[in-house]
């Protein structure tokens, strides 16, 4: 008894210990953290883009709304002609629609939200078979939906939505809805806010060109065209930001909503260093109410794809090695802000988010697919579909899908040579019936995607069978191996090949099958 009684207060204490672990602000310590399960088995989330940006709801097709306000300021010589091109664009309807002179900021007093009832969107969200959501608390324009009184003294205006325009707590109230149904709730923040006046693009500009007061070039470097006065004044300014609003928000949002996510963003055009990232972050880490359960993402200064819980790619191809977990982030259109000019040809189908999603949950990736709500508070009508028809396939197959692992091929390629894309390829939309159902001739296809549970194999075809019977390579069955069609009954006969394992279908009839595309097969108790 006493053998048994010094056992459990050692575990009691290792345990503790482990939990009382102290990260420091270097990434070495900071990368030692694990992370949390949930993430990894969640696979699907809802990004939600929603601000004042959502007021105009516009841009060209092809970019993103909620860059509006830094459009209206590009500078229409820019050598980078989709910016210029979404300057014209953005610039012309605005001062159509509102005129020259009516500013962004003036967009708060339209910004009502009075449709918005957060139990209906987490109803949506539930139904849609979701396990995470992450709404944008803070985007580059500095406006928050929550009650940040640094927002509103740094603009020295109303700058949150407390305060102006809704008069609610919009985070809050959705968190509140989003957890009542069982989800997990995250937070977007932008680090970056383009036009807070503690930091002046000017000093933005001159941090973002590499400029430091204290001369740490490299020999043979360029001088810096700006003097050490004008930079010093730029770090000074820099520091004012970060120390007292960027800081203080983050550190409200983590102790007043206990985000399980904190998705950061705005970060890509300075170092960590300079955004001073590492000292927030361990604070996260040590001090956040929920900290074991809270999950960051990898933008939290040019270290995208190196450190962090996760990895994101966004409008991307996403990653396939499965050493770190990752998620790719993008918009059902192409616009994470609500853009009201794109149509029904813009949208992706319910088809194609379901090969999506199958084509991520079989490399390792976790898909966080955006909506766009208006400014009034609703979800498009389009949107909110496409999240149902999506849970409507999970509810059949979501086995498969939640709490699984990669196995050790993430696809079945048929024969013939495997088509190579590039970035632009996934940015316009996700070559994924080329790698399927509609490849170029002579192109192999991805026959079967794949996820792993214990010791239970699941084999996603893309389309119906075209003959009574399938074959799945690498497959080692046992004496207890049961192959099913997910959503039905029938057990389904195999033999073993030199190959793998053959899979007859032929008992499999129209009434048999719970959608219309995308069939799973359980193959259980394998090797």
């Amino acid at each position: 008894m006493k053998i048994k009684l010094l056992l459990l207060l050692v575990l009691l204490c290792s345990s503790h210990g482990f939990s009382q672990e102290k990260y420091e602000p270097t990434w070495d310590s900071l990368d030692k953290r694990e992370t949390p399960a949930w993430f990894s088995d969640a696979k699907f989330g809802i990004f939600i883009h929603w601000g004042l940006y959502s007021v105009p709801g516009y841009t060209n097709k092809g970019t993103y709304a909620e860059w509006y306000w830094n459009a209206l300021n590009e500078d229409p010589n820019t050598p980078k002609k989709h910016r210029r091109e979404r300057h014209e664009a953005i610039t012309k309807f605005h001062n159509e629609q509102y005129g020259k002179d009516f500013k962004y900021p003036e967009f708060k007093d339209d910004f009502k939200a009075e449709l918005f009832n957060p139990e209906e969107w987490a109803s949506v969200f539930k139904r849609s078979g979701a396990k995470y959501v992450v709404l944008t608390s803070k985007h580059h324009d500095g406006y928050c939906l929550y009650p940040s009184k640094e927002a509103s003294i740094s603009y020295d205006m109303p700058w949150n939505s407390v305060v102006s325009g809704p008069k609610r707590d919009l985070a809050g109230d959705l968190t509140k809805a989003v957890r009542a149904e069982g989800i997990k709730m995250g937070m977007y923040y932008s680090i970056w806010d383009w036009y807070n006046p503690y930091w002046t693009k000017r000093q933005q500009k001159i941090l973002s060109s590499g400029s430091l007061s204290v001369d740490t070039k490299a020999k043979g470097s360029k001088k810096s065209k700006y003097s050490k006065q004008e930079v010093a004044a730029a770090e000074a300014g820099l520091d004012k930001y970060i120390h007292e609003v960027m800081y203080p928000q983050v550190k409200q949002l983590v102790n007043d909503y206990e985000p399980a996510l904190l998705f950061s963003d705005g970060d890509w055009w300075m170092d960590y260093k300079k955004w001073q990232t590492l000292p927030l972050l361990s604070w996260a880490y040590n001090n956040a109410p929920n900290k074991d359960e809270l999950v960051i993402n990898d933008r939290w200064g040019k270290v995208r794809g190196e450190h962090g819980n996760y990895y994101t790619t966004e409008y991307g191809s996403g990653f396939s090695d499965g050493t770190k977990p990752w998620e790719e982030n993008r918009g059902i259109g192409m616009s994470f802000g609500i853009n009201r000019i794109e149509n029904i040809d813009d949208y992706r189908t319910e088809k194609e988010l379901i090969f999506m999603l199958m084509d991520i949950v079989s490399r390792g990736g976790n898909l966080l697919l955006n909506i766009g709500p208006n400014a009034d508070g609703t979800i498009p009508v389009i949107m909110q579909e496409r999240l149902l028809e999506i849970g409507n396939w999970l509810n059949v197959y979501g086995e498969g899908i939640y709490d699984t692992k990669q196995w050790i091929k993430d696809a079945q390629w048929s024969e013939g040579a495997k088509p190579v894309f590039s970035k632009s390829d996934f940015h316009a939309g996700f070559p994924i019936y080329q790698m399927t159902i509609d490849p170029k001739e002579g192109d192999a296809v991805k026959e079967f995607w794949f996820s792993q549970k214990e010791d239970n194999l699941y084999a996603f075809s893309p389309e119906w069978p075209k003959t009574s019977s399938i074959v799945i390579n690498d497959v080692v069955p046992t004496s207890k191996t049961i192959v099913t069609l997910m959503g039905c009954d029938k057990e389904l006969p195999y033999v073993k090949t030199n190959k793998g394992i053959k899979i007859d279908v032929s008992s499999i009839g129209i009434r048999d099958l719970k959608s219309q595309f995308v069939f799973g097969f359980k193959l259980s108790n394998i090797k």
